[in-house]
């Protein structure tokens, strides 16, 4: 059976390094990369004439805050799922990234594998939680603790609970709705009205909540009680 072709762009602006992701994506099966520009304008000017499905970009690019550059795309192609390819290890600023409906963060430090695991995540609508960007979550929680200013607790039903444990484990709405015995719209009321009574945007801020109040098992291997480090101080996780 023919898998289901996932139209991609990517965003670079070091040549080499792009060419080489294209060429290397290009040997899927199920990966047609339409799309391959240096900078935001000329993206633009090439989405006026492919579909796509999923966009991997640098946080950092030519003339344009990473930031803005995500704003600005979601606003005219609110269908493009982004995942950010980033050299950065600043962790407050790949935190502000979680409130930016990104689907996934990645180091380009990381395995090439991973991009293809996160694309084919992505393509099924869920989240990608690369170690990078679970690494992001749970220092942010860190830094909520070290400054006390912990989110009130609001109280969630056991049905809430378990939805964000199987969100964690990338569980799609349909999956869910199966596991649960619901229909996929009840799914959808339930994590818009967990976003709503927690006050946040994101499938991501909902996971965050989640891994501040302890609410869902979280198996971390590669984490290994390690270290963090900002400013220089060491705290555990």
């Amino acid at each position: 059976m023919q898998p289901n072709l996932i139209n991609l762009a990517i965003v670079d602006d070091h040549t080499l390094f792009r060419k080489t992701l294209k060429n290397y994506l290009a040997e899927q099966r199920n990966i047609n990369v339409f799309i391959q520009s240096p900078d935001i304008p000329d993206l633009l000017i090439k989405l006026k004439d492919f579909y796509i499905h999923i966009l991997l970009m640098d946080l950092f690019l030519p003339n344009i805050n990473g930031f803005d550059a995500i704003k600005m795309i979601k606003s005219e192609y609110p269908d493009i799922k982004i995942v950010v390819l980033t050299m950065c290890t600043d962790m407050n600023l790949l935190s502000q990234l979680l409130d930016s409906s990104v689907y996934g963060i990645i180091s380009k430090s990381d395995e090439p594998e991973e991009v293809i695991n996160a694309i084919n995540s992505v393509a099924e609508h869920r989240i990608y939680r690369s170690k990078l960007l679970t690494e992001i979550m749970y220092w942010g929680k860190q830094i909520r603790i070290r400054n006390q200013n912990a989110q009130p607790h609001v109280e969630l039903s056991d049905r809430e609970k378990e939805v964000l444990q199987l969100l964690w484990e990338e569980k799609s709405n349909k999956e869910i709705a199966n596991h649960l015995f619901l229909s996929i719209r009840s799914v959808e009321k339930i994590r818009q009205d967990m976003k709503d009574k927690l006050n946040v945007k994101s499938t991501i801020g909902l996971l965050k909540y989640a891994i501040n109040e302890q609410i869902i098992r979280i198996s971390r291997p590669w984490l290994n009680n390690s270290n963090f480090s900002e400013n220089g101080k060491q705290f555990k996780i």
